[in-house]
Parts: C-alpha cells; structure tokens; sequence
C-alpha cells in the first residue's frame, strides 16, 4: 500500500516514515503545502497521512482538493489541533479519521489499517478471490487453503491486484504503487513483467488458476471470470 505522508515537524516525519515503511508501506513524504498539493495532483495513493498546520498553508485545503479530484486516497489527519470544530470540519469535508498529537503508533496503525480494510477491501480484514485468501494485516497469503511464499514486491503487486480486480492496471500504475516517486528515475518497466512472472509461476505451483491477464500494450488485470 502507499502513503503520502504530509507532515511539516522533521523528527515526527522521520519516525513516521521508519515506523511504516517497517510496516511494509511504501511512504512517500510532504514536508508542506506546496509539496503536497503537486504530490496529489501527480501521483496516486491509497491513504494520507495529513497534518493541518503547515508552513504555507491549511491541510484542509489539501483535503478539498483531493475531494474535488474525486481521489480514492482515505484521509487520516494527524494534527495538534484538537479541538471539537477541528475535528467536526476535517470529517465534514471528507476525513476518514482524526487523530490529535501526540499519539501512539500503535493507534495510528491501527487507524490507518482500517482505513485501508473500509476503502479496499470492504472493511473486511481477509481477502476472499476465487483459490485465493489474504491477510493483509499478517501480510499472509494462502493458495486453496496452502501458505504462499512471496517476495515483498510480488506480495505488493498481488494485493494491488486484489485491491482491483476487474480493472486494467498499467504498468506505469503498477510500477507508481510498488516504487512511489523513486519511479521517476527508472529506465523502464520491465521488473514489472519480472515479479508478475515470479508471482504467477508461484501461485500455478501450488495449483492457483491463472486469473492475471496480461492486456498487451497496456497492462494487466485480475481477472473475475
């Protein structure tokens, strides 16, 4: 899953970005406005982390602007201020959690993940498709009903997959997910097509249907039938 992490107070970032890059998100960072907005008009996320107080300028605004946009990103606003009309006005405009400073990170996962589980996978914490069954939470794949052993990328890509099934993802979509901005500074694509190979060798060895299709010049797609 990637983050885009908005968040003005260094050492905070820092920690933040240690903590859930350990928790297997790729986290790309904001250090303000300016930086944000550009962010979220670019590139794709599956949740922000988003603080209010910034530099040069309100988070809120960058809340509007990822409802104006129709951005399937949740909203998680972590910020000192914690008063009842703060917290009323950022769920009003879209939030989909609120969480004052100072707070533990446990809390902040645990927040974060349901975020996650509401926006991807229909709040449920397992991911139920045809032979197969994940647990994001444990990052635990299973193939009719046997442990599958993956890669951290070949695990990111299948749960991308999960997350949409049906739709044709491109691989400049594929690699964004899986690399963020570090995508930029690649040449080509072609790991993509490495890790889809690795997973799919994976998941036929332990008796998995090939339900990836390959959609040629575009991308690939998980496939419902």
């Amino acid at each position: 899953m990637k983050l885009l992490l908005v968040e003005d107070e260094a050492a905070l970032r820092s920690t933040l970005v240690d903590a859930l890059s350990q928790g297997g998100y790729v986290v790309e960072v904001a250090a303000n406005f300016a930086q944000a907005y550009e962010k979220i008009k670019l590139y794709h996320y599956d949740c922000v982390l988003l603080d209010l107080t910034l530099p040069d300028g309100n988070g809120l605004d960058l809340l509007r602007a990822l409802k104006a946009d129709n951005s399937p990103a949740g909203v998680l606003v972590i910020s000192a201020r914690d008063g009842l009309n703060d917290r009323v006005k950022g769920l009003d405009l879209g939030a989909d959690d609120y969480l004052a400073k100072p707070f533990h990170l446990s809390e902040l996962n645990a927040r974060l993940r349901a975020i996650i589980r509401r926006r991807r996978f229909q709040g449920q914490n397992h991911v139920a498709f045809r032979d197969l069954l994940v647990w994001p939470e444990q990052a635990e794949v299973l193939v009719r009903g046997e442990p599958l052993a993956l890669t951290r990328k070949e695990y990111d890509l299948l749960l991308y997959l999960l997350a949409n099934p049906g739709r044709v993802l491109t691989k400049e979509a594929i690699a964004e997910h899986l690399c963020g901005d570090a995508v930029d500074a690649t040449d080509s694509f072609d790991f993509i097509y490495t890790h889809l190979k690795n997973l799919r060798k994976k998941l036929q060895e332990k008796g998995a249907e090939n339900y990836i299709r390959t959609m040629y010049g575009v991308g690939y797609k998980l496939s419902m039938e």
